[in-house]
């Protein structure tokens, strides 16, 4: 079964994860880009041998197109994605779901009565060091976990963008809405959430524009670092924080506390995932490094959803668990803002 796909926004993140791997999947027959940018679209199909919509309902109207990746900016992924799922299409939406929980509960709903499919791109859910830590999380050869710490940190969207720009609309809070903690931050929420089989109920957080500019020379009017307490409803405590501020390097790690030892992932720069046990003995395992902004892999998100179409299975990330996610991320931001320990609503 050969499925056509459209493309709505023509950015980095089209072009590096979803164009390629789209290009590479079997299943998949033709790609038809849209981006208000016509130029941009243009490009992207000359590059991925795809067509170019002229307006948004063309590409909703194409009775071929099955799949819709929603690459849009964060304060439109509600109205392209719900438009997407009312036409008859599956969506696969670029993270944050939303900007509010009441757009991402509205997406649901329109999910849920279309029948159709919708998956949020939280890729750090494939990584298979993420992958091996949750089984040995499971089997409980480490005990229970009880604390953590994970973090998320790059040099900034600006030497990722699309147009390697200050005026990239991550820095803008009507756009972007959160800033690193949600263009980083989310991930390692749905991650913390994916890997304890937990969610997060009670935060507290800092956040702040501490080094990065927009094109006027003006510090940006989001967070580029936010560091974060975090309590799950099982009683683990751990520490995040997430950056667009280093500069030397980028960080990924996630280290998780059991009772008989430590699990460090993405840690060390030749073994993907470390156990360390209590009485000091070291199991170490090479598995696939982790997709950077200057090493770009297959994500296995996009072959993952054209299965989840093809063979008609419920999604890895439901729209239910991204908004969760949200619902973490919102309070850390009202946490940051009000300098209190908030409850997760």
């Amino acid at each position: 079964m050969a499925m056509k796909v459209g493309i709505i926004g023509c950015g980095s993140i089209a072009k590096q994860r979803h164009a390629p791997e789209y290009l590479a999947n079997p299943y998949v027959n033709g790609i038809v880009f849209f981006d208000r940018n016509k130029e941009r679209a243009m490009d992207l199909a000359a590059r991925f041998d795809g067509t170019v919509a002229s307006t948004i309902d063309e590409l909703f109207d194409d009775p071929m197109i099955q799949i819709i990746s929603d690459c849009s900016s964060n304060e439109s992924h509600h109205i392209f994605t719900t438009k997407a799922l009312q036409k008859g299409k599956h969506v696969l939406c670029e993270k944050p779901i939303a900007l509010t929980i009441e757009q991402a509960e509205k997406m649901i709903e329109v999910q849920k009565k279309s029948g159709k499919k919708l998956m949020i791109d939280f890729n750090q859910r494939f990584n298979r060091a993420h992958q091996k830590a949750k089984e040995i999380i499971q089997n409980k050869s480490l005990g229970n976990v009880l604390t953590f710490r994970t973090t998320f940190g790059h040099k900034g969207p600006e030497h990722w963008a699309v147009n390697k720009s200050n005026a990239t609309w991550f820095f803008k809070k009507n756009r972007s809405g959160f800033g690193v903690a949600g263009d980083l931050g989310l991930h390692k929420l749905d991650l913390l959430h994916y890997l304890l089989e937990d969610e997060i109920e009670q935060v507290s957080a800092f956040q702040a524009a501490l080094d990065k500019v927009d094109e006027t020379g003006k510090p940006i009017d989001v967070g580029d670092n936010l560091v974060c307490s975090l309590k799950t409803k099982r009683g683990r405590i751990g520490t995040a924080s997430f950056s667009w501020t280093y500069y030397g390097e980028e960080d990924n790690s996630t280290i998780i506390y059991c009772q008989k030892g430590i699990l460090k992932i993405y840690y060390h720069p030749e073994y993907q995932l470390e156990v360390i046990t209590r009485d000091g003995e070291k199991v170490n395992y090479q598995l696939e490094s982790i997709q950077t902004n200057d090493y770009q892999t297959n994500s296995g998100v996009i072959d993952e959803f054209v299965d989840c179409v093809r063979l008609n299975r419920e999604p890895i990330i439901s729209g239910e668990e991204s908004l969760a996610s949200l619902k973490v991320l919102l309070a850390l931001l009202e946490a940051a803002e009000t300098s209190r320990v908030v409850f997760v609503k």
